[in-house]
């Protein structure tokens, strides 16, 4: 019996770290484009990977941000507040000295305006408490333009013409 109840126990240990967290969302156009496509948010373990499927886009290189509120209502996006930066840092690429939580970088559209950008990191998570992690409840921008890395504080990436509400 003791045995039995062992193995149980393993199984069902075994069961809770493979399982993981998914949500996807609907890219809603923003500043009267047709931006569109899906943003798909997957936990396993400490790392959360972002993959992003984007539509109708005008081709070329467009800023990816995670921003403060996950509040899409604006026709411009700006519901959305200002890049998601629990630490105060400034603006820069992801990984260098001085960045923001919210600074992804860029995707590039191809003549068609269809992009795809894959995002693994373990300084985000899917609602847990840590809230300098913690990115549900933000918001996601797709920008008209390209992210220069250091304008401060948008990386001068233009307007918002797609928005996701990570919920």
């Amino acid at each position: 019996m003791k045995a039995k109840t062992l193995s149980l126990l393993a199984a069902g240990a075994l069961f809770v770290v493979s399982c993981g967290t998914t949500n996807t969302y609907q890219v809603l156009s923003k500043s009267n484009t047709q931006t569109g496509g899906t943003a798909k948010f997957t936990q396993k373990g400490n790392e959360v990977v972002m993959k992003l499927d984007i539509t109708n886009l005008t081709p070329g290189i467009h800023a990816v941000h995670i921003h403060e509120k996950g509040d899409c209502s604006a026709a411009d996006g700006t519901s959305t507040g200002g890049h998601w930066n629990p630490a105060k840092d400034d603006h820069g690429k992801w990984g260098a000295e001085h960045f923001h939580m919210g600074d992804i970088g860029n995707l590039t559209a191809d003549q068609n305006g269809n992009a795809m950008l894959t995002f693994k990191t373990d300084k985000w998570c899917l609602g847990c408490t840590d809230e300098s992690k913690n990115i549900i409840g933000k918001g996601l921008i797709i920008h008209a333009s390209a992210d220069d890395f250091h304008t401060q504080p948008t990386g001068n990436a233009g307007g918002r013409v797609g928005c996701v509400e990570i919920k």
